[in-house]
Formats: structure tokens, sequence, C-alpha cells
């Protein structure tokens, strides 16, 4: 037989991508669906030899028009036809999962449900019938825990049974004379006028008088729809009249009792609802007041957790490296060649991979917390507070979330807003949020001033970045932004104890497309770079008389004001504009970081302050270095020991501030523009950002000034 073709499907937080994760691996795949900026995610495995191929469909808990989660999930199953679809289901919640169930039996699609979380609804005092809910349903019920392999078998068995034998669900659904008569009416007008529809036609007479635009519009392109659309537009207004409602609202109503009827037929509830210890939890953690000060020593042990960990690992990779240039310069000799390699490849790429450890450890943890189901809460948590101070609510602080590890998806979670208003301004915001292209830079400067106070350095800065956010937005909503937000409503999935191979494929997901991006756009970059900094032909390489150094040069005294007047701070800003993670690169070119490096200072030798007063007391600075240092231009300064010389600890931390807030890379910018369909909201966002990253790192500086942090 042929590979098997299903697709996972339910609301959610139901555990389907925990499933994906257990049955593929690593043979998965993530793009875009086609013509959409939302994720796919396909994989396969085998089960007895028989060739499975998965697709993990994006959560929802509707298949109607109104999000292009909906719409993506909705073609899926009427345009690919796949063999077979596993409904997973939370047990625990199971009267609102079976209306996407209802939806998926409408369209005629071949069903296996999967009851998932049954501890959960077993805590709660709920007893599922299985066998009644088939028997009731037409279909495969098979109890599963995603995160392990409870039912595993069970339910491949009856995936590849339902293969080859499809169920047929059809003539299970019941909604009672009124909406049932209609439906049928329209129905045998489709079969008559519309032959060779690609869904059931009581599916399509469903939709229309849904009054779904995609399939209204397909009925009137068909050409011989009008007396469809006309008998349908006559019921929409019996219903009205019936119902003293719409037809969506009355169709909606029939549905959920014919799952009122499903539930109480095969579906045993306490009569006093029980305390289940996800209920126990939540009075803690979204607790009123304890509920924002637990989500911040969260994220405080976030960045402890990362920099404990990633730091020893990450010196290993700089000694790798650091062995990797001096080998290559010693046995190529002094060239054109060998500056290119060393300095523009080794000394740009290589300065970046030194913090994949740092940035692959916090993807771990933040895929820790969100399978733990906490992140949901801590969006919760943030609703009071960015509603009253705001006027966002908290559904806003999702993407918000989501910018910590990339902005791009985080303005891509915008389009779960209802409100317009409300997702211009939080596409605006979300870059402020400390995505991971910027630890790099964090890490190389925390290491150079801060080492015994990397975690809370971090910290003060992603805190900084969610404030700064908060009050624009603030600015914004009484301003550009007028209006009444949408309301916010949203899950808290039940707590799980997150699996271990989870967690891993999430932060490889995650991870690998921080590689893919040091292999292609830095690695470009980098050679950009490079070329600049060894023109016009005959200068001495990354100096002043570069073009990279006559950039700078021009550029520097507008940065002066904050603390970073040197043009190689400058450069790096500016360079850093396409990709954050360039700044770090930048240096490592200009510097000829990526030679050996042995014995300089790392991240965990102390006294920075000591080399940063005798330095200075020396006189030592970029633009004023000792003879001695001249002589010997072939040695490598190493990253620590640059930091000292281009900063103060009070500039340095201006610094950080500054790439924190200032223009988001074109990645970003561009991700805008696609959303918004106009250049006029990404142009907005880079002049505002840098406007606001000025003011805020000038307040810095000078601020610290005054206060004698110099």
């Amino acid at each position: 037989m042929d590979k098997i073709r299903i697709a996972l499907a339910g609301n959610p937080n139901v555990g389907k991508s925990t499933l994906f994760n257990r049955w593929t691996g690593m043979r998965q795949h993530v793009g875009n669906w086609p013509g959409k900026t939302v994720e796919k995610k396909e994989g396969t495995f085998k089960y007895k030899g028989q060739e499975i191929e998965v697709v993990d469909l994006p959560g929802n808990y509707s298949l109607t028009a109104y999000s292009v989660e909906e719409v993506v999930s909705r073609d899926y199953i009427v345009d690919e036809k796949p063999d077979v679809i596993v409904n997973v289901i939370d047990a625990a919640n199971i009267e609102r999962n079976l209306y996407l169930t209802v939806q998926m039996m409408e369209l005629g699609a071949n069903l296996v449900l999967a009851l998932n979380m049954n501890k959960f609804a077993r805590e709660k005092g709920l007893k599922i019938n299985k066998k009644q809910l088939s028997q009731l349903l037409g279909v495969p019920v098979i109890e599963i825990e995603a995160v392990d392999d409870t039912g595993s078998e069970e339910l491949l068995k009856n995936i590849v049974k339902s293969s080859q034998v499809p169920n047929i669900v059809l003539d299970r659904l019941e909604y009672g004379n009124e909406v049932s008569e209609h439906i049928q009416e329209i129905q045998e007008i489709l079969d008559e006028d519309v032959p060779g529809l690609d869904a059931p036609s009581s599916w399509i007479a469903l939709k229309l008088l849904e009054d779904d635009p995609e399939i209204t519009k397909k009925i009137e392109e068909s050409g011989n729809g009008q007396r469809v659309l006309k008998n349908v537009k006559k019921m929409q207004r019996h219903f009205n009249d019936v119902f003293g409602d719409d037809a969506d609202a009355a169709i909606t109503d029939a549905r959920y009792g014919f799952i009122a009827g499903l539930v109480s037929e095969s579906v045993k509830k306490p009569k006093i609802d029980k305390v289940t210890r996800s209920d126990m939890i939540d009075r803690i953690v979204t607790h009123k007041y304890l509920g924002i000060p637990i989500f911040l020593l969260i994220m405080w042990l976030t960045f402890q957790i990362t920099f404990t960990l990633g730091d020893p690992l990450g010196g290993y990779i700089e000694e790798a490296f650091g062995w990797l240039g001096s080998t290559v310069a010693a046995n190529m000799g002094e060239g054109f060649l060998t500056s290119f390699i060393v300095d523009g490849i080794i000394g740009g790429v290589g300065g970046v991979l030194v913090f994949v450890p740092l940035i692959f450890i916090l993807f771990l943890v933040l895929s820790v917390l969100e399978d733990s189901g906490y992140l949901a809460r801590a969006a919760f948590v943030m609703d009071r507070f960015m509603h009253k101070l705001v006027g966002l609510h908290g559904k806003s602080f999702i993407p918000m979330i989501l910018g910590f590890g990339c902005a791009v998806p985080g303005i891509m979670a915008t389009r779960t807003l209802e409100n317009e208003r409300d997702r211009l301004l939080t596409m605006l915001i979300v870059p402020f949020m400390s995505c991971s292209a910027r630890l790099p830079v964090y890490a190389l400067i925390v290491a150079a001033f801060f080492s015994a106070y990397q975690g809370w350095v971090i910290f003060s800065l992603y805190l900084l970045g969610i404030v700064v956010a908060i009050i624009v937005a603030a600015i914004f909503k009484k301003t550009i932004f007028k209006g009444m937000s949408a309301p916010f409503v949203m899950e808290l999935p039940p707590y799980r104890i997150p699996t271990v191979k989870g967690a891993l494929i999430h932060m490889w997901e995650r991870g690998v497309l921080f590689l893919k991006k040091a292999g292609t756009v830095i690695l470009a970059l980098s050679v950009v770079i490079w070329a600049l900094s060894s023109l016009p032909v005959g200068v001495e390489y990354a100096s002043q008389d570069s073009i990279t150094g006559q950039i700078g040069t021009t550029l520097a005294p507008v940065f002066a004001p904050l603390g970073f007047g040197e043009w190689q701070a400058t450069v790096a800003i500016i360079y850093g504009f396409m990709a954050k993670e360039v700044v770090v690169s930048t240096f490592g070119i200009l510097y000829g970081i990526g030679e050996d490096s042995g014995g300089e200072a790392t991240a965990e030798e102390a006294a920075p302050d000591e080399q940063v007063s005798s330095e200075t007391s020396e006189g030592s600075s970029i633009e004023a270095a000792p003879a001695e240092e001249e002589a010997a231009p072939e040695e490598d300064p190493g990253f620590i020991a640059v930091m000292q010389e281009l900063f103060t600890p009070l500039s340095a931390y201006a610094y950080m501030v500054f790439v924190l807030l200032y223009i988001p890379c074109l990645a970003t910018l561009a991700t805008i523009r696609r959303e918004t369909n106009s250049w006029k909201w990404p142009g907005f966002a880079a002049v505002y950002t840098f406007g606001v990253a000025y003011v805020v790192s000038l307040v810095v500086y000078q601020g610290g000034l005054l206060l004698g942090f110099a």
C-alpha cells in the first residue's frame, strides 16, 4: 500500500504538537503554507513497515473563515483530502473541543478521535464512555496520553484500519427539523445546478446559510448559482423570522445542541465541579498581586540558567575558533586570501557562533515554560495590568512573548487580534522585545564588564524592553490608535510536565534558524563588511581610512552624547540594522578576532574593573593606542579586551540599551510590510524606534554621569 497521509487537527493546547513530535522526531520539516505566512509542520514515520506522512494543522476552535489558520485547515481538508484526520481532543474540556469535531464531520472527513489528557478529565470527575461516544459519532475513539505511549498502539492500528475502510459520518449529524430541512433544500438545488463540487453539498449548503464569504464567492463564480443564492437569502430571512436571530447563530445553536446530546449520553459529570491541581496552582501564579512578581522571578531564573550553563560551552567554541583562525593564518601566511578567511569568515561568523549555546539554552528554557502551560498564564496575568495602563488586553502580550525568540513570528501572531488598531499597535511594540539575535551582543558586553551579575544585567534589559513597549503603547493608544480593545478571551491549558523529547525538538526548531542565519545572512554580511574594511585598495585593513572607517567616522558624532562615539562602535550599530547578530561579527572582523586568543581574559576571569581602570590610566583608546600595540598589529586583542578599550561600564550599558531598542532588523520590517500591505508602517517603525532608542540611551548615559557612574 502507498503511504498513508494523515492530518492532526484540534483546538490549541490539546497536545497535537506533542503527538506529532513523538511520532516524527527529527524526521520533520517546518515551512509556510503556500501563499500564507502560517507555519506548516510535516513529518514522516513508519508503523509496522507502513510509511505514514503526517501534517500538524494549525490549532483552531472552528472551521469558519474568520482567521487565516481556520482557512488553512479547512482548505487542506477540502483540497488535499487526507486519508485520515486524527482529531486530538482535550478530554477535560470535551464539550468545547467537540465543536471542531462536528465541523469536520460536516466536511465528511474520515475521522479518528484521540482523547488526550484523560488524567485531567478524571481529576475533574469526568467519566467518558468512549465506546458509547464512538457509536454515536460513527468513528473510533481512543484514549491516549500524548506525553507518553499510552494508547499509541491502539491509535495507530485504528489509523491504518480507517485509511482502508473510511468512516462514514455525514448521516450521524442531527440539527433538528428546521435547520436540517433548509440544508436539504439547498443541497438539492446545489446538486442540480452546481454539480461536481469539491466538498459535500450539505457542507456547502451550511456555509451558504452561514454567509461564508469564500463559499458564497465560489457559488457566484460558478455561473449557475443564482437560483441557489436566491433561495439561500430567502431561507436566511426565514431563520430570522422563526428564531429572531440570523442563520449563523441558529446553526451554531444547533451544533451545540447536538454536542449537548452527545455529552449527556456518553459523559458523566460530577454534581459539584472538583478543584484540580491546575486550579490550585493558578490561584498562586495568576493571583492578583503575586502574578506579576512570579512572572518576573521566572524571567530572572531563565537568564540565570541560560548564562550559568551556556558560558562554559561558549568558551570551548571560542577556543575552537581561535585555534582554527591561528592554524589557517600560520599555514597560509599573510595575504589577501588569508585576511578574507581569518578576518572576514572566521572572525565574522565565528564571533557569532560562540554564542550558540546561550541561544539554544534560552530556547530550551522557553520551550519548557511553554510546554508546561505557564506562558499562557503570563499573558493572562498581564491582561489586567496592560488593560489598565495601556488600553490593550493581555492577548497582545502573546505576540510580545514570542518576540523574545524572534520578532517575525511575534508580528505574525498579531493576526489573532480582532481589532485592527490593536493589531497595528502590537506590531509596532513587538520589536522592543529583546529577541535572541540581540543576546550575543549582551553576552559579549556583560562578559567584559558585568561578569559577576550577568543574569541580573540581561534580566534588566529584557524588563526594560517590556517597560518601554508598554509606555510607547500607552502613548500611541491615546493618540494615533484611539479606541476600545477587543475583549480578551484566552484558554488556560492544564499544567503538564514537558517531555524531554518535545522540549529538545522545540529548542532545535527555533535554534536551527539561528544557525541557518549564521550560515547565510551573517556570512554574506561578514564578507561585505570585510570588503568595505579592506577598501580602498592600499589602506590598512579595518583602519579609519577604509570605507567602513569613513562611514563610522562620519556618523560617530551622532552617538557621542550616548557614550559610544568611537567609529568602530558606530559602524557596528549601522551594520547591525541588517541583522542584530552582525553587531558582534562586525567587532570580530574589525579587530581580527578569530586568530589565536590564548591567554586572553574570559567571561569568568575576574577584575574587569581593574582592567578598565588600568587601561584608562594608560590612556588606552582606539584613537590613541600606545606605540607598542601598533608595533604588533597581528596580535589578536580578544573580544573582552576590545570591549574594555571601547567602553566604560556605563557607556557599555547604554550601548546595550540602544541595541535593544533601535531600528528592527530588515526581516522584521519586511514582515510588518507584508502584514500591513503598506510601507507606511515599517517606515514609521524604523523612525520612531530609532528616536526611542536614542532618547532612552541618552537618559541612561547622561543620567549615569550625573549620578557619578562614570
